[in-house]
């Protein structure tokens, strides 16, 4: 037991250390939970259950690891979406040239995630995962026409999961686990001080979740996983900085940011027609449609105004989106396995697109493989191409003159790039 404790100790510090890099995604949440799943598009991923990384897609799944078991990856992700402008119907506050902002992606985000499953007898398991599981990150250059809608948006979380599994007899198994996640959003963006300025928002708060499952085995070959995730409410409190273009402070109000992310179900399938052959598959419902408008509320007095003044609102209106995926396995060698997948990921945005996050459908295609370094160790890789749907944005931030936030009126190109590689070993 003092074996394990060390072990899950060392999982959490290695995932906390690494940060937790956001990138663009369906929404802001972050599929990219392991490297194993990558080569299958994370098709079938409730029922895959092939590591301790089932932790977070399925708690029920530890029901199928024996002894202990640790696992830890790093998914890189390159987003890009570059936006092209209409100049007839774009605009800046207080008049001048502008530009598209270049790629607000543009660079590369870095994802850990590490687990840890311990089996107490032959019906009970325990389990920890440290995850991110929303993340945003979107960065203009200069004189973007948006600029005073966003300049630098972020969303960083950190999920602390611990888990319990319990095999009801030979056809099923039930799991559960407790979250708590932390917070931090961050937004700079130009202000209209009458000569630009900048505005500094940033946000923070933690709160307690849980995740439900099942694994169903109808026959020897087939598992049926079944998996909810719960939706948290975030009190997000902090500070927005007004500062002039030299830097002197305007204001610094307190502020308050109420929102929850959505919960979400999945059912997935795994199934081995043939002995070499396993395929794959899943839908996901995310219930994105509670995040509507977050308003920024003072709760402190300043130049901005009073306490319980709008400062501003970040009008998402989001809509319910959905995730199907297929993905087939073949044992090529009793050392190597080949991955294969394809998912379509529906994007909850719908046609109220803001800056700071230019996302719509996409199609994944994806490859990996599972290699066994040794008889207790395993080597997972992956890589996937997100093809993306071009994405229309019609922000207008005024009516009549110099709009107060701009209008930024235009179609994005959109894509993303995501390897990754994983890491297992069994004691």
């Amino acid at each position: 037991m003092q074996k394990s404790n060390r072990i899950m100790r060392v999982c959490v510090a290695a995932a906390l250390a690494g940060g937790t890099s956001a990138a663009l995604a369906a929404g802001f949440a972050l599929t990219e939970q392991n490297a194993s799943g990558l080569g299958n598009a994370y098709a079938g991923q409730a029922a895959a259950a092939e590591n301790a990384s089932t932790i977070w897609f399925n708690p029920a799944g530890m029901s199928r690891l024996q002894g202990t078991q640790v696992s830890g990856s790093l998914s890189a992700i390159r987003p890009s979406a570059v936006l092209s402008v209409d100049p007839t119907r774009s605009a800046a506050p207080l008049g001048g040239a502008f530009t598209n902002g270049g790629d607000a992606g543009g660079r590369w985000n870095y994802l850990p995630a590490a687990y840890v499953s311990y089996q107490f007898n032959p019906d009970w398991w325990f389990g920890l995962g440290v995850t991110s599981p929303f993340g945003l990150s979107t960065e203009y250059d200069g004189f973007f026409v948006g600029r005073f809608q966003s300049r630098k948006a972020e969303i960083r979380t950190y999920d602390i999961n611990p888990s319990i599994a319990y095999k009801v007899n030979n056809w099923l198994a039930v799991g559960g686990g407790l979250s708590y996640q932390h917070a931090t959003i961050k937004v700079l963006r130009s202000a209209n001080l009458g000569a630009e300025g900048f505005s500094n928002l940033t946000t923070s708060d933690s709160q307690f979740g849980y995740n439900l499952g099942a694994m169903i085995n109808p026959t020897p070959n087939t598992r049926i996983g079944l998996t909810y995730r719960s939706s948290l409410s975030y009190a997000l409190t902090g500070t927005v900085q007004v500062t002039t273009a030299a830097g002197a402070v305007v204001a610094t109000p307190s502020i308050l940011m109420n929102a929850r992310t959505p919960d979400s179900w999945s059912v997935a399938f795994a199934h081995t027609p043939y002995d070499r052959w396993e395929v794959l598959g899943d839908f996901t419902w995310t219930n994105w449609s509670t995040v509507k408008d977050i308003p920024v509320t003072a709760t402190s007095a300043s130049a901005l105004g009073a306490v319980g003044a709008g400062l501003s609102v970040f009008n998402f209106q989001f809509k319910d989106s959905y995730r199907l995926g297929v993905g087939a396995n073949y044992k090529w060698t009793d050392s190597f396995m080949l991955k294969l997948g394809i998912a379509h990921d529906k994007s909850p945005a719908g046609d109220n697109r803001l800056v700071t996050l230019p996302d719509n459908d996409r199609t994944w295609l994806a490859i990996g493989g599972k290699y066994r370094v040794s008889q207790a160790g395993t080597l997972d890789f992956g890589y996937a191409h997100l093809f993306i749907k071009n994405a229309t944005i019609s922000q207008l931030g005024g009516v009549g003159g110099p709009p107060a936030s701009g209008n930024v009126v235009g179609t994005y190109k959109d894509k993303v790039d995501i390897v990754s590689v994983q890491y297992t070993h069994s004691f």
